[in-house]
């Protein structure tokens, strides 16, 4: 019987936020183990993890395999366990699954992208080994409007559990963990052009880079521990349609980007100390 994570929304605490300028509305969040039931929104969030490139991939084998480590990682649900999950951490280990179809596509596919950007060299010679050495790959996702305060404490579970799974001596000693994100950019939009309005510059001119956003704000926090960090194209891009799609009531249409986080393994619990500190300030 899949047990409930010890944790309840009273735990955390949301800051930043002016109650009387919003309109409350109260949702009571609940970590459990993941589960079979899971199956389908597991696979629905690592489709939006993966974003133009979830294509690429074998989303059901993915899913399955973190439903096949019960005792590690989260998931986060609004209506109980029966319900779909809002949000979802886990760690899968690159070397102990190297043989399995859906992990190969995946080490080849993070090879062939930190080998193609600069920043990410140390993750493209880690990955270049054979065997590939004990990363633990991080994944996680959340819909687009829950909490950043909700991450903390996946993190802090994921850590406990990898070391009561070490203890029992199964294969979650990793040298390093490499976290799956995503990034966009802001792009000129294509409708401005057509419509040829004068008045409207060019925010990002003289050929200077575009300035990258984080889909999950930790994910800045995260970038200062880390070894190496880096945004990657996607290999199935979309056109300009796409991004004024999801302009959003700005001026400006965004372009996805995944993104990869390279940690040393001894200074994750450092980044994550540094997450929360950032997410929820002492006052």
């Amino acid at each position: 019987m899949v047990k409930r994570k010890e944790l309840k929304d009273n735990d955390v605490e949301m800051s930043g936020t002016d109650p009387r300028d919003i309109d409350m509305v109260n949702v009571d969040f609940e970590w459990f183990d993941p589960q079979p039931i899971d199956f389908h929104g597991l696979k629905n969030l690592l489709r939006q993890l993966f974003d133009n490139d979830a294509q690429i991939f074998d989303m059901s084998a993915l899913a399955d395999l973190i439903l096949s480590q019960p005792l590690l990682g989260s998931t986060v649900k609004v209506d109980g366990p029966e319900s779909d999950p809002y949000a979802f951490l886990t760690v899968l280990n690159l070397q102990e699954h190297k043989d399995k179809p859906a992990i190969k596509d995946l080490t080849t596919y993070l090879h062939r992208k930190a080998t193609s950007t600069p920043s990410l060299a140390p993750l493209a010679q880690l990955l270049s080994q054979t065997p590939v050495p004990p990363i633990g790959l991080i994944l996680t996702e959340r819909l687009i409007n829950m909490p950043v305060e909700i991450v903390p404490p996946m993190y802090t579970m994921l850590q406990e559990e990898i070391a009561w799974a070490i203890k029992d001596k199964e294969p979650y000693n990793f040298s390093h963990y490499l976290l799956v994100s995503k990034t966009y950019e802001e792009v000129e939009s294509k409708l401005d052009n057509e419509e040829s309005r004068p008045q409207k510059k060019k925010k990002k001119a003289g050929g200077q880079a575009a300035e990258r956003f984080f889909f999950h704000p930790e994910d800045e926090v995260l970038e200062q521990h880390a070894v190496c960090s880096g945004s990657i194209e996607y290999t199935h891009k979309q056109d300009d349609g796409h991004s004024d799609s999801k302009r959003a009531f700005q001026e400006l249409g965004i372009r996805t980007k995944g993104s990869l986080i390279l940690f040393e393994a001894g200074r994750l619990e450092g980044a994550v100390q540094g997450m929360k500190e950032y997410v929820q300030p002492s006052v």
